[in-house]
């Protein structure tokens, strides 16, 4: 195939748009011939006429300069391997950038709120991937006349950021805990310090191993991974998901070089560990069940953690902030969690304080029972 230049462009436009919902004619005309399977049905689906879908597909044939379409007479049309490479390919890709279309997107609709109407509140958020905060930024911006700035990082990377004071609040992820003799605890003490941080209720969620459907290799859990034939694919070094698949595995008294290709295959968000199991270029990943519905996975849940976020105390009294707080406690972000798959808020709004809301903080980790005893020493 010869050498084509890809150009990216944006719009401003009266309806908003969600997650890497990018449109793109090509890959929307190829998607919905595989969907439905004849040009005639493509055409219906996507509002066009035979002809105009007919000259499209040979139209980007020529500029490819590869066959899209295997045309059989007699035959409905059918998407050469080539095609279905490219649709795969291109659906990868977009899920992968979407924590980094998302923040473009955020700093472009900053920046037109801001021109519109200087009254608007701007509030900078870090947080853990995560679907339900998507919708949030757009409740608050419906009806709380406040813009969140969103971008995704890993967890811990999303705490650093709200210490260096890179943003005003943080977003991070944790399973129900014991006591503080757990990775978590040594992960997140560093970066959180009760009396100076305080979180905010926000969602409980879902994760679990995301499989094809149907889960044909019959997985069941953590302790499945240890075949050489299942591939795993796993998340970002930092993230809140990495860090949960070691405490589960250190649960069960095992240690990431049990599972095969624990370190090669990576991904940087749910979304992009369920497309690269639904384009068949893996088995498994730990993951949300939203991701996984959304790529028409099944879910094997091992748990279900609480989605927090986090600012200073002396933040609360922010304007933003307590707009935040309001839309994270109103009606319309209620509907729109109950509609994800594996969600459902927990104190929803409401300001915790660390120790009330993780109770294992109270507990002294390994490190600090360490430095404790040397300093009495």
């Amino acid at each position: 195939m010869k050498s084509r230049g890809v150009h990216l462009q944006y719009s401003f436009q009266s309806d908003g748009q969600r997650g890497a919902d990018i449109q793109n004619p090509l890959f929307d005309l190829l998607s919905a011939l595989r969907q439905h399977g004849s040009i005639q049905h493509a055409a219906t689906a996507t509002g066009a006429s035979y002809r105009h879908v007919w000259g499209a597909l040979k139209q980007w044939e020529q500029v490819i300069g590869e066959p899209l379409v295997l045309w059989a007479k007699g035959q409905p049309a059918r998407l050469t391997p080539f095609a279905e490479r490219l649709l795969w390919a291109e659906a990868r890709a977009r899920t992968r950038m979407t924590p980094h279309i998302e923040a473009l997107r955020s700093e472009l609709e900053r920046v037109l709120a801001e021109a519109l109407d200087g009254s608007h509140q701007v509030l900078t958020i870090y947080a853990s991937h995560d679907l339900a905060l998507p919708a949030l930024r757009e409740v608050a911006a419906e009806h709380h006349r406040l813009h969140i700035d969103l971008r995704f990082a890993g967890s811990m990377d999303a705490l650093r950021a709200l210490s260096e004071g890179r943003c005003t609040v943080a977003g991070f992820h944790v399973p129900p805990l014991e006591d503080a003799r757990n990775l978590f605890a040594e992960a997140l003490k560093p970066l959180l310090k009760p009396g100076v941080h305080k979180l905010i209720g926000c969602t409980r969620r879902t994760q679990g191993l995301m499989v094809a459907r149907g889960n044909p290799l019959r997985l069941r859990g953590l302790a499945d991974l240890a075949s050489g034939s299942v591939r795993f694919i796993n998340r970002q070094e930092g993230s809140g998901t990495r860090l949960l698949t070691d405490h589960l595995l250190a649960q069960q008294g095992l240690s990431s070089s049990f599972v095969p290709r624990y370190h090669d295959a990576v991904e940087d968000s749910h979304l992009a560990v369920a497309a690269a199991i639904a384009s068949g270029l893996g088995d498994v990943g730990v993951g949300i069940a939203a991701a996984a519905e959304q790529f028409g996975l099944d879910l094997v849940p091992l748990v279900e953690e609480d989605y927090f976020l986090v600012c200073l105390k002396d933040a609360l009294e922010h304007p933003a902030v307590q707009q935040l707080c309001e839309a994270l406690a109103g009606t319309p972000m209620h509907n729109a969690v109950s509609a994800l798959p594996g969600y459902a808020l927990n104190t929803p709004g409401e300001v915790l304080s660390l120790t009330r809301a993780l109770p294992w903080w109270h507990f002294r980790t390994r490190k600090e029972a360490h430095e404790a005893r040397h300093a009495a020493e």
